[in-house]
């Protein structure tokens, strides 16, 4: 067995060993990856290499197989969906518009049939990028946990492997300063883990013998040795990404009612292209018209521009908010946050940052508030404990010199200790923990530390959470966008929750505190019974069944916990509470333009149709305009894309 790590080893030494590269996520896409843009690609210069041989008079043994290959690489892929649906007894658009491009061909119409199949093709190259923008945006965001971990071998050796590769009961070395690679249990060694990211607890925990830990989680002072005790692929960042891969594979109301719709409309064109041949061949019109004029039909009646004008534009919204922190489960969910006209929060941890600060500071006699302050800021100035930190910070914002410090030591949970000069003699100053030290704590609301100088009591200092800086700026916009105040729902005492509201402009009558978590999703229920479509946003356990409750939860991902981060819509995995607003705002606008698309494309349906029933619409003009409309719609719906989507 390896030597036991202890924490109590020199910080430097252990330091002083390198870091676990961690993984780099986020890179985008090159279009030219996806196998449909590739098979898009080749199509298209095949046929532009066609054209203008064909145009030119050439022998049809040189343009001929070119074509050949356009037909091939940009229809084989829809061809063989379209099969495989028939046989499911299904009838797929898709084989609609490659049987139209082969009897197009059939007739000697080689080339519309190409541009039809390449129309087509550029159509489902769109959509995969948009789907694959999506799934790079939201990735990139979620670079929680190490791609490596430092697995210690039965002979005491390290070793760097890929974390996914880590099994249950592998023991690993968890250095200062490292992310830990697993879901494990401490076996030796002590320290404080930031676990804000998974239990949205706002500050370092203390973690010995015993205690689980868990991937994705910042190590602080002292060095740990862990065993695992749960697979990679289940870990609360695997489940993350699991549910930002299955987001683009879920489809809004409106795709769903337009899919229900497709397979009749479909048969219907069938038969009505049947019709369109049979009729004029038996009132003595000559095969190849009738035929041609059947295809022309089936061609500009087909719904592809239907089909594609729901997905683009909500795909495209989930990219761009991905890019800018916000992850959104699903298209449903995209589609759902535009309806938004009442927005609920929590407290703790959402309209605040979850970091302390000193608050309140209590000196018993006959030290005074700046000679307490002082002399446990200067014990605190070598801490990395993010209260000592904060303490720190409260004497430097007062102007108050520390004194030097010797003999400095830390325990991790408990406080810490040293020696400084006051009044030329040395004195002995502890802060931390008052049940460490075995005193009474006399604040709840905040974290109390006490001080003690060579032994006595000399005070006490209050911290507090601070308040997040864009709330009152989010709470505003939001009320203006939904045209409803926001609420706050709390489980925190009246008093704390109504000093918060006040100071992000949350109106008392808004404000329901002391609600334990059946009663934060009672009151969601109240205002859904009401007739508001509620959006709640929180980040603890105790938030989960108010999330569930709301039409959108939406939590908080760096301080959110393993269950609100399940249970929750979306995600605003950099905490910025101003995305909030523009999220909605985005959704209104990629609703708007699911509108804008099935108005064009029925339009250019209706008119086509039109056209060759009552006139003679040429079967170039319709593949260029019903194919045309396809890619507008598919170009429409990617302008969300764009930063200005998001910035207006």
């Amino acid at each position: 067995m390896p030597a036991p790590v202890s924490a109590s080893a020199p910080a430097e030494a252990v330091a002083a060993a390198p870091a676990a590269p961690r993984a780099t996520h986020g890179a985008r896409t090159p279009l030219l990856a996806l196998p449909e843009a590739r098979w898009a690609a080749a199509a298209t210069v095949a046929f532009l290499l066609a054209l203008p041989l064909q145009l030119l008079g050439t022998t049809a043994w040189l343009w001929g197989p070119l074509y050949a290959v356009a037909y091939v690489a940009g229809g084989w892929e829809p061809g063989l969906e379209g099969l495989k649906a028939l046989r499911e007894k299904t009838l797929d658009v898709d084989l609609l518009m490659v049987v139209a491009a082969l009897g197009a061909a059939a007739i000697g119409q080689v080339m519309d049939g190409a541009l039809l199949v390449v129309i087509f093709a550029t159509s489902g190259a769109l959509e995969a990028l948009a789907t694959a923008r999506t799934e790079d945006s939201v990735r990139g965001l979620l670079d929680l946990a190490p791609a490596t971990a430092t697995r210690l071998t039965s002979d005491g050796t390290e070793e760097t492997v890929p974390a996914s590769e880590l099994a249950i009961d592998d023991v690993l070395l968890i250095r200062p300063g490292e992310r830990v690679g697993a879901d494990a249990r401490v076996v030796d060694g002590a320290s404080d883990v930031d676990e804000a990211t998974i239990t949205g607890e706002p500050l370092p925990v203390p973690r010995t013998v015993g205690d689980e830990v868990f991937a994705g989680t910042l190590n602080g002072t002292g060095a740990l040795r862990v065993r695992v005790v749960r697979d990679p692929s289940d870990t609360v960042i695997a489940r993350i990404v699991a549910l930002v891969e299955e987001a683009t594979r879920t489809k809004a109301p409106t795709q769903l009612f337009i899919e229900r719709v497709e397979q009749r409309y479909a048969l219907g064109m069938v038969a009505a292209t049947l019709a369109v041949f049979l009729i004029p061949l038996a009132f003595g019109d000559a095969l190849t018209d009738a035929l041609l004029r059947a295809m022309t039909f089936m061609i500009v009646a087909s719904p592809c521009a239907v089909v594609l004008a729901t997905m683009p534009p909500l795909l495209s919204a989930i990219a761009n908010a991905g890019r800018h922190g916000v992850l959104i489960k699903s298209a449903v969910v995209m589609e759902r946050i535009g309806r938004t006209d009442t927005v609920a929060f929590d407290k703790t941890g959402t309209l605040t940052e979850g970091v302390p600060q000193v608050t309140e500071v209590r000196p018993e006699p006959p030290y005074t508030e700046a000679e307490l302050l002082t002399l446990t800021a200067s014990v605190e100035q070598h801490s990395e404990h993010p209260v000592g930190r904060a303490i720190v910070t409260a004497a430097h914002d007062r102007g108050l010199p520390l004194h030097p410090v010797e003999a400095f030591e830390s325990a991790p949970g408990k406080g810490v200790s040293g020696k400084v000069e006051r009044a030329n003699a040395p004195i002995t100053i502890a802060a931390g923990s008052p049940h460490h030290f075995g005193v009474e704590a006399t604040t709840t609301p905040g974290t109390e530390v006490a001080v003690l100088v060579d032994g006595t009591l000399a005070g006490r200092l209050t911290l507090t959470d601070t308040l997040r800086p864009t709330a009152p700026e989010a709470i505003r916009a939001l009320a203006t966008r939904t045209g409803t105040a926001p609420l706050l729902l709390t489980g925190d005492h009246e008093h704390a929750a109504a000093a918060v509201a006040q100071q992000v402009g949350i109106a008392p009558g808004d404000v329901r505190a002391g609600l334990l978590p059946d009663g934060k999703a009672h009151a969601v229920r109240e205002l859904a019974d009401a007739g508001r479509t509620v959006l709640l946003v929180g980040d603890g356990v105790n938030d989960a069944p108010a999330l569930a409750a709301a039409h959108t939860g939406v939590a908080m991902g760096r301080g959110g916990s393993d269950l609100a981060l399940e249970t929750a819509d979306a995600v605003l995995v950099r905490d910025e509470l101003g995305a909030l607003e523009r999220t909605v705002a985005l959704s209104r606008r990629a609703r708007r333009l699911v509108v804008q698309n099935l108005v064009i494309a029925g339009v250019f349906i209706a008119g086509l149709v039109i056209w060759d029933l009552a006139g003679h619409l040429p079967l170039p003009l319709g593949v260029a305009g019903h194919e045309g409309s396809t890619v507008l719609v598919g170009l429409n719906g990617l302008r969300l894309l764009r930063e200005r989507a998001w910035t207006r």
